[in-house]
């Protein structure tokens, strides 16, 4: 793995692929011995703010190179399915028509459709940042309701379900 800095860009490569990232002018970065530093300028808290944003991000690229993130989204509700062709994610949700999405390149995407269980949707990339959006736009296209638990859930993420509406006498 290999970390470059110059003006102000942070490059990272890996075996994963490879990530860039700017950087504020206001924090320095220094690489000796295989160790990434940060310096800043001041103590203003919003360059302090900038030290730690940074900090995160590469060491977010150099995990992402090295090992990759991945995330696994399950569905669950009656009839819900989910297939892919490539790069275009097709989901049937409840709604009229399929929804279809074209993920972007960077991202390698699988589906798991087993009978007796949820399908499965799992994403991986070197990416975190890019990772984290798509697993949100998908997720928003049904969002888990408390009521019933239905949706597009996190695999192992719990919903507390309500109670809902009780007979009065």
């Amino acid at each position: 793995m290999t970390v470059k800095a110059e003006k102000g860009i942070v490059s990272v490569k890996g075996p994963k692929g490879e990530l860039s990232q700017s950087i504020d002018p206001s924090i320095d970065i220094a690489i000796e011995d295989g160790n990434i530093s940060f310096t800043r300028h001041s103590d203003l808290p919003q360059i302090r703010s900038y030290h730690g944003l940074y900090r995160a991000l590469i060491n977010n690229m150099v995990v992402g190179v090295s090992e990759g993130y991945t995330k696994t989204l399950e569905l669950v509700g009656v009839g819900f399915r989910a297939s892919n062709q490539g790069q275009i994610l097709e989901l049937s949700l409840g709604f009229s028509h399929n929804i279809y999405m074209q993920l972007p390149n960077e991202i390698k995407l699988t589906t798991v459709t087993e009978r007796n269980q949820n399908p499965l949707i799992t994403l991986e990339s070197a990416d975190k940042q890019l990772l984290g959006q798509v697993c949100a736009k998908i997720r928003s296209f049904r969002k888990p309701e408390p009521y019933k638990g239905k949706g597009v859930l996190f695999k192992g993420e719990v919903i507390r379900k309500k109670a809902g509406k009780t007979a009065s006498k």
